[in-house]
């Protein structure tokens, strides 16, 4: 399984990466810095998942989303992973066709688990 994590955070990218990857042996998990760099990544190469932050400069996740969506006319599972706990961004991503909703903080073992 392929999954492509998308954050403008690069400590949490490859802290995302290390545990999940931990979680799951059979997890490959490539990383980007941005949607922008996200969007280029699906040109060249299939993923079986996405996870994307959602406040990010430029392009935001739900933006990213909408594009993949719409755009990209792609159905691979979406869940924006974020540090913003408010009920419309989460809403929002739901009606954008999101698979799921994540805050991001606490333990992360028991987050990327």
């Amino acid at each position: 399984m392929k999954a492509l994590l998308v954050d403008d955070e690069v400590d949490i990218l490859e802290q995302a990466k290390i545990f999940l990857q931990k979680e799951v042996e059979e997890l490959n998990v490539e990383t980007v810095a941005s949607a922008e760099k996200g969007l280029e990544r699906l040109k060249e190469d299939e993923f079986d998942a996405i996870v994307s932050d959602y406040q990010m400069p430029a392009m935001d996740g739900l933006e990213f989303l909408e594009t993949v969506r719409k755009e990209k006319k792609s159905n691979i599972p979406f869940i924006i992973f974020t540090g913003k706990g408010r009920e419309e961004v989460a809403m929002e991503a739901l009606n954008l066709g999101a698979d799921r909703y994540l805050q991001k903080g606490g333990n992360p073992r028991s987050q990327y688990g």
